[in-house]
């Protein structure tokens, strides 16, 4: 690859993926955006591309920009990309793009898996065998039946859908919210806001993209709807839940459960999350199997080698 491609790449990246950037490109690793001070501003002004991995809200900040006064793309690893200030990059001519769709079936996956080992109490069932529970006290407690129960879905985008769908084979109601009504099979339910969708089911799932316009969408008035029997699963973002209500209705009983994937403030959880014995808690690995990362890694790798090659971006946001 040409040596004036330069593009500063930013984010805990596997040994692979570094590789692969230096086998694309002119590439300056960091580990943190925050070491992008570090970088000599001869190179900084060079350089047109950055490859970015966040993690906090709007991290890609006007400081940052200003770091990279020649900036014209963000290439962002994720389908979420509200670590980058959008209205900003959009102000000063900046591309962005993000990795869609590769990561659909495993996010889907997880929000699945995470309801059913919830409801089912695998790691209670696990701890029963290793505790030596099941020869002392026999059998542990009855769980909780999930098919043929009502699902929600708040925001019926990519990987909404993909969990709907996966629901319906659990022989469950769909019920979903999104900006506007959706080309759905004629059974599935279209609720105008939250509040009535969470009345309506037995089930949450936080489907939602992050940022403002979504912060906090799922209100203490929301998880009220849901309801003392309800269950509320999260592989979003942390900031579209009031996750101080969350916590009330879990530790007084107002809400079933909940199965997070995601957290405000991640990986710094809310400590009181770990004295609850009504969630089950994952560390914002959604998108987390080998496969899924490397084409994630590629698509992001793709969407810089096209504009380099003055070609329109592959998946584009704005």
């Amino acid at each position: 690859m040409n040596s004036k491609y330069k593009v500063i790449v930013s984010g805990d990246y596997t040994s692979d993926q570094v590789k692969a950037f230096d086998r694309d490109f002119d590439a300056t690793i960091i580990q943190q955006l925050e070491s992008i001070v570090d970088i000599k501003p001869s190179i900084r002004e060079q350089v047109e591309a950055v490859a970015f991995k966040g993690h906090k809200p709007l991290e890609f900040d006007i400081k940052k920009f200003d770091m990279v006064p020649n900036l014209k793309v963000i290439s962002n690893f994720g389908v979420g990309y509200d670590a980058v200030d959008i209205n900003e990059a959009t102000r000063r001519g900046v591309k962005v793009s993000n990795t869609p769709d590769v990561l659909n079936d495993d996010v889907a996956d997880l929000a699945i898996g995470m309801l059913i080992a919830f409801s089912r109490k695998f790691l209670v069932g696990a701890d029963w065998i290793r505790s030596g529970n099941w020869m002392r006290s026999g059998e542990m407690p009855l769980n909780r039946k999930i098919s043929g129960c009502r699902a929600g879905i708040l925001g019926l985008g990519r990987i909404g859908r993909e969990i709907a769908n996966r629901l319906v084979a659990f022989k469950m109601d769909i019920h979903y919210h999104s900006r506007r009504q959706k080309r759905t099979p004629d059974n599935w339910t279209f609720h105008e806001d939250p509040i009535s969708l969470a009345k309506s089911v037995d089930f949450l799932f936080i489907a939602l993209v992050g940022g403002e316009e979504t912060r906090k969408l799922v209100s203490a008035s929301v998880i009220d709807a849901l309801g003392s029997n309800g269950i509320l699963i999260n592989i979003s973002r942390g900031s579209t839940v009031d996750e101080q209500a969350l916590i009330e209705a879990l530790q007084k009983g107002s809400l079933s459960g909940a199965a997070l994937d995601v957290f405000c403030g991640e990986p710094n959880i809310d400590p009181r999350f770990l004295n609850l014995e009504n969630v089950l808690l994952q560390p914002h690995q959604g998108s987390g199997t080998i496969e899924t990362r490397a084409s994630m890694s590629k698509l992001q790798r793709d969407n810089l080698l096209k504009f380099f090659s003055n070609q329109s971006l592959l998946t584009p946001v704005n």
